[in-house]
């Protein structure tokens, strides 16, 4: 089994990524991962922008670990900006998403 994880926060419900946050950010801290990478995907991304717990565990997990929002999204929603500006790189995710999942990353989506 792989010991490297995708976490994909794809909610719109600030409890739910937080959960997701807060386990990704122990995997990272407590090394119960080999590697973890994050994306924001969806819903998650106007979260992140709009709701200040969420930016700032978001930039926190950016300081530690490598961590992506999607590009397609930010960019309709007028927020790719201010997300970049928090640390998370905004990209086209489709391609990143698969290629982790394809070098063994295993994906938990929240």
């Amino acid at each position: 089994m792989s010991s490297k994880l995708l976490v994909i926060i794809a909610t719109g419900d600030k409890a739910k990524a937080l959960t997701g946050l807060m386990y990704a950010k122990n995997a990272i801290v407590r090394e119960w991962m080999e590697d973890v990478k994050v994306v924001y995907f969806g819903p998650s991304e106007q979260l992140m922008y709009s709701d200040a717990d969420v930016a700032n565990a978001a930039i926190e997990i950016a300081g530690m670990s490598e961590t992506f929002a999607c590009k397609a999204i930010s960019d309709r929603e007028g927020i790719s900006e201010k997300i970049d500006e928090m640390g998370v790189k905004v990209e086209y995710v489709g391609t990143i998403i698969s290629d982790y999942i394809k070098q063994g990353y295993v994906p938990m989506v929240w």
